[in-house]
């Protein structure tokens, strides 16, 4: 039997969360997107595993494909910030911006950021990018 793309998201992430490499991720979440390419959460993992393997161009693509079918996700405008970040583009304060705004109206959003942040820099310890978006968002 065929696993629905739903099925394979939260299998995806449960090998993610084992400590399992984004490169080899990539592929799996790339067939997701396929598949279901209207699912928002899939794209914006997919951005956050380009970003973990330094593909920015990549990432931009995928996060904006997130934040376009679901403009209320924070975690969405985070990775489009870091990936224009690291591209050298403009705009990207609007992006973070919104993304506190978010995160400081829902509790439970807060943690699950601040938990990826954490994530993010065990995972890709040397990380100007997520260093300058993490000041942004919490040294207020």
């Amino acid at each position: 039997m065929t696993q629905t793309p739903e099925e394979l998201y939260k299998e995806g992430l449960e090998r993610y969360k084992a400590g399992e490499e984004a490169q080899t991720l990539i592929p799996v979440f790339k067939d997701i997107t396929n598949r279901s390419p209207k699912s928002s959460s899939t794209w914006i993992s997919l951005s956050w595993l380009y970003l973990l393997e330094k593909k920015p161009k990549s990432a931009y693509k995928a996060a904006k494909t997130g934040v376009k079918l679901n403009p209320d996700d924070p975690q969405g405008r985070i990775n489009l910030a870091l990936a224009m970040l690291e591209m050298g583009e403009k705009g990207v304060r609007t992006h973070v911006e919104r993304a506190q705004q978010m995160i400081m109206a829902d509790s439970d959003w807060l943690e699950e950021i601040k938990g990826n942040i954490q994530d993010g820099f065990e995972r890709r310890a040397d990380w100007p990018s997520l260093s300058r978006v993490k000041s942004w968002l919490f040294d207020v």
